[in-house]
């Protein structure tokens, strides 16, 4: 497959990169940051420049095609203001799906964020509280779309090294930890999963393999 990962350089898509280079795919990373784009090329990716918050959907339909997929992975990162939870988080996704709608892209996996769909606790932070929002309408837009959309909400993200064993399913699963790696393991084997096509998921460490946790996700009904 040739797949196109928004925020390419950020740590969970490096390591998806690097996974899906591996066995085979071509993998076209977006990066605003020429600096980046060595970084890009060690794992088997080509650097594609492309800056979500100043760019055009029609410079992002014509790095999309030829595409078969697409993953947003982009965020706006710690130490950004409520502004750019919107810019990045939320605006980036939807114009990355337009995008894929205009050049015929039908599969679209998006990272999300445990506690998306649901308001924030009282008293949470404004800029949390902006991310999660962010989210949540970026997952509402992407459902809406006659995509073949997955969205994976990962919950609290480590460096750990990952051991590919994860709990996998549909919300609401107990908020816990899951490595970066086992994240981009459980992308890796959704993108070819057609089981997971419209489908919220939520990810934490487990005890299940990951292959098997993608295979026992029920086909979609709506």
């Amino acid at each position: 497959m040739r797949i196109v990962i928004a925020g390419g350089h950020g740590k969970i898509a490096l390591l998806l990169a690097q996974r899906l280079t591996r066995r085979g795919d071509q993998v076209h990373a977006l990066i605003r940051d020429p600096a980046q784009a060595a970084d890009i090329a060690a794992t088997g990716g080509v650097p594609v420049i492309y800056d979500m918050e100043r760019d055009t959907t029609d410079d992002l339909a014509a790095a999309l095609d030829g595409s078969e997929a697409v993953v947003f992975a982009a965020g706006a990162g710690p130490g950004s203001g409520v502004e750019r939870k919107y810019s990045v988080d939320l605006n980036g996704s939807v114009q990355l799906a337009d995008a894929a709608e205009r050049t015929g892209v039908r599969r679209f996996v998006q990272i999300s964020t445990m506690g998306a769909g649901q308001p924030p606790a009282p008293g949470t932070d404004e800029v949390w509280a902006a991310y999660l929002d962010a989210k949540t309408r970026a997952e509402q837009d992407l459902r809406a779309r006659a995509l073949d959309w997955t969205i994976l909400r990962p919950g609290r993200l480590t460096d750990a090294a990952g051991n590919g064993l994860v709990t996998l399913g549909p919300p609401p699963i107990p908020r816990a930890e899951v490595p970066r790696a086992d994240v981009a393991a459980v992308l890796a084997s959704i993108l070819v999963a057609d089981n997971t096509f419209r489908h919220t998921l939520e990810l934490v460490s487990g005890p299940v393999p990951v292959d098997t946790a993608v295979a026992d996700i029920s086909i979609a009904e709506n």
